[in-house]
This record gives structure tokens, C-alpha cells and sequence, in this order.
């Protein structure tokens, strides 16, 4: 240092800053060995053995598996395991992803044998494409496809998105689906639906224009015919399945019209629309599939974990799907969250910028991460629930920071863009752990004209 090239004491820490550094190390330390002794050691998520070992949290009639990241592949691979052994062991049937509607229908009519949709396109085109179009992912879909084979209609798995972005999709579904089964209704549908369509590729254009003119110009219009949509005779209804997917998009064109419009206000108003969309299209399935039903949502922790135990909930006012399936199904809903210390992870640098693939950084020193790491390298599972661990839960119940990784990564302003105060025994009702974990691998994008197109180049889209 040059202090000490002149001959100068180096600077050196206050000496109250660095007890309380002090204070602060040794407590992670002594959490830490409390995490080592109370988590259950996992195998590997491509292992049969895994699933199983979540059977505790198997009672439940929804079960929520979040993420730390939206592209981390042990994430979607133990989302997989999991899944998995709840639908063969434990009756599940749901398959319920953070992905639009209209897009994951397509999977949907694969994995359950209904055949292309009419005017069927290409699912999953738009960003983030490594989201759902990736390896991982095509993996558990052939495996609930093969799972589906010998098993009646009724009883077949299926796997549905909660999100409302592909706006342009559902209003094509909505219209294809009443030109097969009410012509007249699809005239009206066209003409109500005429006034955002326009719109319907970019859709944050409308929000400003009804920003801009103080009222929203096709609220109507998308509410009435949702309202049709809703009231039309059981005895009408051309195959049930088609008749919930299309009233399923007539409810995602007008959640999408109001959170387009909202968009501009703030962001807490533009998150509660969007995650109580979720919420109401998850219960929406349920009650489709009958009392029976049951489901696994896959979703990001920010979505997964109740927003009531972070700052999101307590200063931002926002609340959360995971929050709300506490509140109407208390212990029946169980949210599990997943987390890292470091390795790789597909992400993008902003908005609609292509796919990259980044190191991520070793997570802070005053992190739930930390203590994670300290623990452990795992795979493990730690069971945060009351009267499990009182010890350590209570030791746990001390905010500290959690880091959120979406589809967009910045390493460089890490502190203030993915991390959020958290008080986990209350997020969660279980933590999974991988110390260092690897990115999704994307499946290629397809190819068209003089090239040919493979299995894999074209899923989901070659369905």
C-alpha cells in the first residue's frame, strides 16, 4: 500500500465497525452449523431417489417450487424430480408454470394427446426464449407426455401457464375457438376485440395512449366479452377442454388490458394485477379439474415466497401468488424456495437483448445465501415450517438479504438490483440449496425455409 511505502500506518477500521464485522461473522458461522445439522442431505435431481425426499410436503393441494434465477438448470431439473414423483405417487395433475397461456397450450395439447390447436404458430418465440424453450424443460415434457400414454382423458397431467404477456395469442385463440363453435359469437368477438388488436404486439403502446387520453378506450369491450364468454351453456360447449382454454384467454386479454394500462402508474400496481392473475387462473384450473384436483406451480421465488415476509410485501405493498395461496388455502398450499452461491446462469443484460450466459457472483457475506454456503455445498432440503427446528428458525427470523436473479442479470450493481431484504422461516415453508450451479441449456431456435428443422430445433413448435 502506498502508506506503507511512505513509512505510514496503513488505514485501518474503526475498531467499533470491526467488532460488530466480527459479531456478524461468527453469528452466520454458528447459523450455519445450526443449518448443517438440521437440513436433509439431497441426491442428485436427475437421481429417482429425489422427489421423494419432499414427500413431507406431499399433503398439500398446491405446492409451489420457486427458483433464485430464471435460468439456472438445477432449478428446473429438481422442479422436474419433484414433480414428477407428486404426479405418479400423490394423484397431482396440474402442471402450472410463470408462462403465458396461449404458449404453454401448445405443450399442453402435446402432453395430454388433444392435437394441434387450429391456426396453431409457434410457441415460446418471444423473449426470454430460454425460459421455457430449453433443455430441461422438453426433458419433463416428454416424460408427462409418456406419463399421459395409458391413462384416460380425464386423468392425464396438464401443463398450463398462469401469465398474461402473449396478448395477441390469446385474442386468437379466443376468435379461432368461437369460429368453430359459434360463427355469430366470432363476428362480435372480432369487432370487440378490434379495438386492441391493433395494439396487440405492442402492447405497452396502448397503456400510454390510455395514459395519455385519461380513459381506456377498450376496457369494455374486453370485460363484456369475457362476460359472454363466461355465461355461454354447458350443453354448447364443444369439448370442455377448448371451451376452459378460450375462457382462459378471454380472462388473460382483459387482465392484459388492465395491466397494460396500469403499467405506467407504478409498479406495485402493475405486480399485484399480474400476480393475482396468476392466483385467479391457478384457482380457475382447479376448479376445472374438479375436487380432486391438484397442483404444482413452477414460478419464480419473487412469485413463490409470501411477499408479507420481504420488502416487497412490507415496503413496496406488493403482494404475491404464493401469498395469496396462503391465504385461501393455508396449509394446503405449501411454498418451497430454491437458491445459489455462485456458478453460471442464462440471463440477458436488458430487455429483449439476446441470451447470454454469466458468471454469478459469490453471494454477499450479509445474505441467507451466506449462511447457505457456509452449511453446505448439498444438494440439501431444510424444513422451515413451525415446530420444526425452533432453534434455528428462530435464529432465521432476523432479516436479512435474499438474492433474486430474473431473466436480466447485472453483476455490476448486484446489491441494489437482485438482492431484497427477507425474513425466510416466513417466505417459506422449506429452502432448497445448490452451492454452485450451471445455466439452462436453450433448445436452438427454429429454422425455416431452405434449411430443414429437427425435433429439437423446432419445440415446441413442431409439436
Amino acid at each position: 500500500m502506498a502508506s506503507e511505502w511512505l513509512g505510514q500506518e496503513p488505514e485501518r477500521k474503526p475498531r467499533a465497525l470491526q467488532a460488530r464485522e466480527t459479531r456478524a461473522f461468527d453469528e452466520t458461522a454458528e447459523i450455519a452449523r445450526m443449518v448443517a445439522e438440521a437440513a436433509d442431505p439431497l441426491p442428485d435431481p436427475d437421481d429417482p431417489r429425489f422427489g421423494a425426499c419432499f414427500e413431507p410436503f406431499a399433503d398439500a393441494r398446491v405446492v409451489l417450487l420457486g427458483e433464485a434465477s430464471h435460468g439456472t438448470s438445477e432449478f428446473y431439473r429438481a422442479r422436474a424430480a419433484i414433480t414428477r414423483w407428486l404426479i405418479e405417487h400423490q394423484g397431482f395433475n396440474i402442471v402450472a408454470v410463470e408462462a403465458d397461456w396461449p404458449d404453454a397450450a401448445v405443450i399442453d395439447r402435446y402432453v395430454r394427446y388433444r392435437g394441434k390447436a387450429k391456426n396453431a404458430r409457434d410457441a415460446f418465440t418471444r423473449f426470454p426464449t430460454w425460459m421455457w424453450k430449453n433443455r430441461e424443460v422438453r426433458q419433463f415434457t416428454e416424460w408427462l407426455r409418456d406419463h399421459n400414454r395409458m391413462r384416460a382423458d380425464g386423468a392425464r397431467a396438464g401443463f398450463y401457464g398462469l401469465d398474461l404477456y402473449n396478448l395477441q395469442g390469446s385474442i386468437r385463440a379466443v376468435i379461432d375457438y368461437l369460429d368453430r363453435v359459434d360463427p355469430e359469437a366470432a363476428q362480435v368477438a372480432r369487432a370487440r376485440y378490434g379495438c386492441i388488436l391493433p395494439w396487440s404486439e405492442e402492447p405497452a403502446v396502448y397503456g400510454r395512449i390510455a395514459l395519455t387520453r385519461g380513459y381506456a378506450p377498450c376496457e369494455d369491450a374486453v370485460a363484456e366479452m369475457l362476460t359472454d364468454m363466461l355465461k355461454r351453456d354447458l350443453a354448447e360447449r364443444d369439448g370442455e377442454d377448448d371451451f376452459v382454454d378460450a375462457a382462459m384467454n378471454a380472462r388473460l386479454v382483459q387482465d392484459a388490458e388492465a395491466y397494460y394500462r396500469v403499467m405506467y402508474y407504478g409498479s406495485e400496481e402493475s405486480w399485484n394485477l399480474r400476480d393475482t392473475h396468476m392466483f385467479d387462473t391457478l384457482e380457475a384450473l382447479l376448479e376445472a379439474r374438479g375436487p380432486d384436483a391438484k397442483a404444482v406451480v413452477w414460478a419464480h421465488n419473487s412469485h413463490i415466497g409470501d411477499a408479507r415476509a420481504t420488502d416487497m410485501g412490507k415496503a413496496r405493498g406488493e403482494l404475491n401468488l404464493g401469498q395469496l395461496c396462503r391465504q385461501r388455502w393455508g396449509e394446503a398450499a405449501r411454498l418451497i424456495g430454491f437458491g445459489t452461491h455462485a456458478g453460471t446462469v442464462a440471463c440477458a443484460s436488458d430487455w429483449d437483448e439476446p441470451m447470454e450466459v454469466k458468471r454469478v457472483l459469490p453471494s454477499r457475506a450479509d445474505s441467507y445465501e451466506a449462511i447457505a454456503h457456509q452449511a453446505g455445498a448439498g444438494p440439501w432440503l431444510l424444513d422451515l415450517r413451525a415446530g420444526r427446528h425452533a432453534a434455528l428458525r428462530e435464529r432465521l427470523m432476523a432479516p436479512r438479504l435474499e438474492r433474486f436473479i430474473g431473466v436480466i442479470y447485472r453483476p455490476e450493481t448486484e446489491r441494489w438490483s437482485h438482492y431484497v431484504e427477507c425474513v425466510l422461516p416466513e417466505q417459506f415453508d422449506a429452502f432448497v440449496w445448490f452451492d454452485e450451479t450451471t445455466a439452462v441449456t436453450p433448445l436452438p431456435a427454429a429454422r425455416s425455409g431452405d434449411h430443414e428443422t429437427g425435433g429439437e430445433d423446432t419445440w415446441p413448435s413442431g409439436l
